[in-house]
């Protein structure tokens, strides 16, 4: 999962950063940013973990096996 994570980290930190940012400027309660922050990181965290799981099965089924 790290190896997924870490291709599109600096990106995905950059977006998370600007939507927090811009969810305090429209509404400035730190509150809801800071939900809006844990939220948007538990995401990425997911959607890396998704994104391994897709790659690993379509190795899987192309016969290509991955070393670590």
């Amino acid at each position: 999962m790290w190896e997924q994570y870490k291709k599109t980290i600096v990106s995905i930190q950059l977006v998370i950063c600007v939507v927090t940012a811009g969810v305090f400027v429209w509404r400035p309660l730190w509150d809801l940013a800071a939900l809006f922050f844990v939220t948007m990181q538990v995401a990425a965290v997911v959607g890396a973990s998704w994104g391994h799981r897709l790659q690993s099965k379509v190795q899987r089924a192309s016969g290509v096996s991955r070393r670590a």
